[in-house]
């Protein structure tokens, strides 16, 4: 049985846009395994106790030009939204609201990044929920089943070992990042090339000195 591919993201980071645009183009397969799990970054970050990339201004700003040279590298018409970082609550909520289905998870996606538009509320989701076929917007993501499920969906992703966004689970593997996209599609054609000894070692290599933070 082919297994699922598990997308965990966060629509707040532009690197999920990135790669879900490389997956569309360039690995098709792959993407129409896909199981988009929206998840809060914030939650993520909170739980392993790190930072996001825009929470330290030097690597904001180059994380910003990184995306959209990448972007403009690879033929993507990027837009920043009008703010960065956002309150992404409402925008996953939306997409779970609509089902979670592949075509949420793009218009969404489209929203912020290709249009550079507001996602931070019920107002500024307006356009893309009725496209959707989402009429009452403020009542979709306000629904306490579509919180719950945003929850479940961000512990679920703890449980799993994913501490950033994008992240590729397959089969208890995790492959974090847009960059690590060609190592996913790697590893599901020859995990033996994963599993020799130089890649075993790095399992238990030690460390050697740790980084105080009291």
């Amino acid at each position: 049985m082919t297994e699922p591919v598990d997308w965990y993201f966060d629509v707040i980071s532009p690197f999920a846009w990135l790669q879900w645009q490389r997956l569309q183009r360039d690995h098709p397969a792959l993407a129409a395994r896909l199981r988009p799990v929206p998840v809060l970054l914030a939650g993520l970050l909170a739980h392993h106790r790190t930072l996001g990339p825009a929470e330290t201004p030097g690597k904001r700003r180059f994380t910003y030009r990184h995306v959209l040279w990448r972007a403009r590298r690879d033929g993507l018409h990027l837009t920043f939204p009008p703010a960065h970082p956002f309150n992404p609550l409402p925008a996953l909520r939306l997409i779970l609201a609509a089902g979670g289905s592949h075509a949420a998870v793009a218009a969404v996606l489209d929203h912020v990044w290709g249009q550079g538009r507001a996602g931070d509320g019920a107002a500024a989701l307006e356009p893309v929920a009725g496209r959707l076929g989402i009429a009452d917007v403020a009542a979709a993501i306000a629904d306490p089943g579509v919180k719950a499920r945003l929850q479940a969906n961000t512990a679920a992703a703890i449980a799993a070992g994913v501490f950033g966004v994008p992240t590729l689970a397959i089969a208890g593997e995790t492959f974090w990042g847009d960059d690590a996209t060609a190592m996913a599609a790697d590893w599901l054609a020859d995990r033996a090339g994963f599993e020799d000894p130089a890649m075993r070692a790095l399992e238990v290599l030690p460390a050697a000195v740790q980084r105080r933070t009291d």
